[in-house]
């Protein structure tokens, strides 16, 4: 970022002319700063002024023209900034997004100014926030810093470091202060924008700060005599600004450590005292009229091992112990020593079943001897002996000594471990070596599966994919393991499945249970008739269902309805296999349909899913924990242990160790990977744009006008139920006025763009002999689209949620026969597990603004079986919401990810700003 691009103020003899300064000069309190720009970021930005300005060498002039701008107002127009923007410009847009960034890690602590006022600032800064200040501050261009400091010499630019981090307190300083911030927190200090006098905090300010953002931070050295008998803790101070310069209190606080102010002393100690609060030897200090340092028994030494030492690191405060006493000893958790393999029959995971893994302590990689183990375990000093040195053992480690054992653990939970090479002890992670079965088991269900024939009785020729996907369901079931199988839409799950519960025969020992929702019974009915001849098969659905009939060696076929109503008839039964369809269905692990799940016991469980993630890895939890119990823990230690921390990114490692986690118990493959599925035709996705009729547009302006109004003045539950009505309400405008007027018997045609050009698309897909798939997320749009259809001649049929299971099937049928051309669908009872192959185009009328749902209910087409090529059409309404959103999911901006996750879910979080930002009507009708 650095420039050497020079300042270009006018010459005294003319009027100041245009150049590229962009100065800050802090104030008290920090808010009232202001930037001093002679380029406006944005038109009518501040109030017009001159400022004398430090020219660069050889130029005497000394006013520019300037605009003075408050930091509340330039923070907006900073964010926003081309990038052919002045490097000044630049530069303080960089600071401004460092300043959001530390404010919006928590990094925000309340003071009062040196001339008494209520103040935020930036802090405490870690290590690595110091080091972006500097290299800030190294790369600060002169333009950005060309207005003296009051008192300094005409033409001496001010210091970078003081001048970034004052910056940095303004935008801090702005931040918490909305228009109701006073009234929320009951008074004005803190809150609101005018300066308020605050003199009479200051020590509570200080109090507050303690020490953890005054120019220090503290650190404890731990020093031992040669016998290891006794222990002193000496105090440090480390400079902020500069982290390289450190030195011992006592050298501080006599004056003898250079490069330290005069309030080191002062900060020392409210160092000292929020010290304490995290480790309470410390407050001895407190009563020491130099708080340099104490000396330690082993009560001390022991509890500075054990938490003390995680909890001041944890506060900032650096703990160091001697070069010849840094604990040397290691732990790590063995399994698989001696007893057989887990068994992991009956129920996937088995609970019943236990095994322990042994702890092995190594001092130096050399693992310690029973003996030595006893021995560690015995000692009552934070100091043993070992092998003729001295070695620290904090608590974890003797109770580690003590127990020999983690556990009892589940196999499954064994096996996880042994995956991932890591176990949780007591909240700390541990490494985990495996060894003899379970390392063996390990292997093989890390590896590749071997090739397997297609099973006799199968009249289809399987894919070399397939063949791949039924060779490791196979090995996972045969082990009593659970599997979801999560292939894309259309690449044969159904097939695959079919396959294995005739590669199974006799080890199935009982039926095959299928659970679907109730529009695929008939697929799944034919696909087995089809491709399993002879197999029986039955459905349990509908009046008048028995389970006395099932056929030991065939299918029984159920939905999750039905499963719901009748478990413990299901339960009572004894199945070979569990197979849950369209598995994202029990998503939410405390649902009735979920819970009745669970409570079906067989030997093995397969989820098939295209979409085993849609909104977060709760849904991938509430899948695997089905089909193999205990793998991932409880939802709570899911959460602590992978969700939230994935989710953060803080640690890149953990989202590889879980992958290595779940990669055997579920098989991801996409229509994009080599190999998979070649021969699929080409598919071409096209956005087509509309615009508004008149009609349209005045609705539209009309309902965003009344609606934000009405939530500028809520908050909470019934804001973001505000906030989900106006995006229903302008999606259902952008389809057709009717739909959102509710209309009971309306005139459709004129009144919608979007109506106009599906009648453009329709009649050139039909005189082509095509055929098309019609999704809205709307029923009641679906009836309005029927009815125009069928008065304008068009073959068209509408499945939604309330159609009956046999007219599903009925209209499957119809459809794939050519009886119809447009096969209008509600996305939601149809986005999912139907074959629709004979259609070439699919029309998404609205957005769901959720890709994976969209690219589900395309694969209702786009799929094996499929031989022509299809087209793909989006139509999106010009200037509105809609036009927005689907800019936000191309361009894969941070919005757009929160779209991603959590649907319109996600836009009840914006402030009232980037809503009206979001559903302004640009362009006109």
């Amino acid at each position: 970022m650095t420039s050497t691009r020079p300042l270009s103020p006018p010459a005294a003899s003319r009027a100041p002319g245009p150049c590229d300064l962009a100065a800050f000069v802090p104030a008290d309190p920090p808010r009232a700063g202001r930037l001093l720009l002679t380029a406006e970021p944005a038109p009518g930005l501040g109030a017009p002024g001159t400022a004398e300005v430090v020219p660069p060498p050889g130029d005497e002039a000394r006013l520019a023209r300037v605009r003075r701008v408050a930091v509340a107002d330039a923070l907006a127009p900073l964010l926003r900034l081309p990038d052919d923007a002045a490097d000044a410009l630049r530069f303080w847009a960089e600071a401004a997004r460092f300043a959001l960034h530390l404010v919006a890690r928590g990094r925000l602590l309340p003071g009062v100014s040196p001339a008494g006022f209520d103040a935020w600032r930036v802090g405490p800064l870690d290590g690595a926030d110091a080091d972006r200040l500097h290299a800030l501050a190294a790369a600060m261009p002169p333009t950005a810093r060309a207005v003296p400091a009051a008192g300094a010499e005409p033409l001496a630019l001010p210091a970078a470091a003081p001048l970034v981090r004052a910056f940095l307190d303004a935008v801090a300083d702005v931040l918490p202060r909305t228009d109701g911030a006073a009234e929320a927190v009951g008074t004005p200090l803190f809150a609101a924008a005018e300066p308020q006098p605050a003199q009479h905090l200051r020590d509570w300010a200080d109090e507050v700060a303690a020490g953890v953002d005054a120019g220090v931070r503290l650190s404890l050295r731990v020093e031992a005599d040669a016998g290891a008998t006794r222990f002193r803790a000496v105090v440090q101070l480390h400079a902020l600004d500069d982290p390289t310069r450190v030195a011992d209190l006592a050298a501080v606080w006599s004056g003898a450590a250079p490069g330290f102010g005069p309030r080191a002393r002062i900060d020392a100690l409210l160092a000292v005292r929020r010290a304490a609060r995290f480790w309470e030897p410390l407050a001895h200090l407190l009563g020491k009229a130099v708080p340099d340092g104490l000396d330690l028994d082993d009560t001390d030494v022991a509890d500075l091992l054990g938490d003390g030492a995680a909890r001041l690191v944890a506060a900032g405060i650096g703990v160091h112990w001697p070069r010849e006493l840094r604990p040397e000893l290691s732990a790590r958790a063995v399994a698989g020593r001696g007893g057989g393999p887990p068994a992991f029959g009956g129920v996937p995971g088995d609970a019943t079943a236990s095994l322990h893994l042994d702890w092995e302590l190594a001092l130096r990689g050399d693992p310690l001897t029973p003996e030595e183990m006893t021995e560690l375990a015995a000692s009552h000093r934070p100091v043993v002996r070992l092998r003729d040195e001295w070695v620290l053992v904090d608590p974890a480690t003797r109770t580690r000594a003590a127990e020999r054992t983690l556990g009892p653990v589940s196999p499954v939970a064994a096996l996880g471990a042994a995956l991932t090479g890591q176990v949780d002890d007591r909240g700390t992670p541990v490494p985990v070596v495996t060894t003899g079965r379970l390392e063996e088991l390990r292997q093989r269900i890390s590896a590749p599966p071997a090739p397997t024939e297609p099973p006799d009785g199968l009249a289809a020729t399987l894919r070399d994919y397939q063949l791949r996907g039924l060779a490791w369901l196979d090995r996972m079931t045969s082990l009593g393991l659970g599997a979801c199988l999560a292939d894309d839409m259309g690449l044969g799950k159904t097939i695959t499945l079919i396959a294995l519960h005739l590669h199974r025969g006799p080890l199935a020992a009982g039926p095959t249970l299928v659970v679907c929702p109730a529009s695929l019974l008939g697929n799944w009915e034919r696909e087995i008739r089809r491709f399993a001849p002879g197999v029986p098969v039955r459905r349990y659905h509908g009046s008048g269902r028995e389970l006395d009939d099932a056929p030991a060696g065939g299918f029984v076929l159920t939905t999750y309805a039905t499963m719901r109503i009748d478990v413990d008839a299901l339960a009572a039964h004894r199945w070979g296999l569990v197979v849950a369809d369209e598995a994202q269905h029990v998503k939410n692990p405390v649902s009735g349909t979920a819970t009745a799940l669970r409570r079906i016991p067989s030997a093995a469980r397969v989820a098939l899913t295209g979409t085993p993630v849609e909104n977060d890895l709760d849904e991938l939890w509430a899948i695997l924990d089905w089909t193999t119990p205990g793998l991932l823990g409880s939802l709570g230690q899911f959460r602590a242990r992978w969700a939230e921390p994935i989710a953060e990114g803080a640690d890149p490692a953990l989202a590889d160790r879980f992958a290595r986690l779940i990669a055997p118990f579920l098989l991801r493959r996409r229509k994009s990977d080599p190999g998979i599925a070649p021969e699929l035709p080409r598919k071409t996705e096209t956005d087509r744009p509309v615009g508004l009729t008149r009609e349209q547009a005045g609705l539209y302006e009309a309902v965003v006008t009344a609606t934000m109004a009405r939530i500028a003045r809520a908050d909470g539950m019934a804001r973001r139920g505000l906030v989900l009505s106006l995006l229903t309400a302008l999606k259902q405008i952008c389809d057709h006025p009717a739909l959102y007027a509710k209309e009971p018997d309306p005139v459709l045609a004129g009144r919608s763009g979007k109506l106009e050009l599906l009648d453009e698309l329709l009649d050139t897909i039909l005189a082509e002999d095509g055929a098309a798939l019609v999704f809205t997320q709307f029923v009641a749009m679906g009836r309005l689209l029927e009815r125009h259809l069928r008065a304008r001649g068009v073959g068209v049929q509408f499945l939604h949620g309330g159609t009956p299971v046999p007219e599903r099937e009925a209209m499957v049928e119809r459809f794939q026969r050519g009886e119809v051309g447009v096969f209008l669908l509600s996305l939601r009872a149809a986005g999912t597990g139907l074959n629709l192959t004979r259609a070439d185009h699919v029309v998404h009328f609205d957005r769901w603004w959720n890709p994976a749902v969209e690219e589900q209910a395309t694969d209702r087409a786009h799929r094996i079986g499929q031989t022509r090529p299809v087209q793909v059409h989006r139509l999106i309404s010009e200037g509105t919401v809609e036009d927005r959103i689907a800019a936000l999911l191309e361009s894969k901006r941070a919005l757009a990810d929160a779209v991603l996750a959590g649907g319109e879910a996600a836009l009840t979080e914006l402030t009232d700003a980037e809503l009206a930002d979001l559903v302004d009507l640009r362009g006109g009708a």
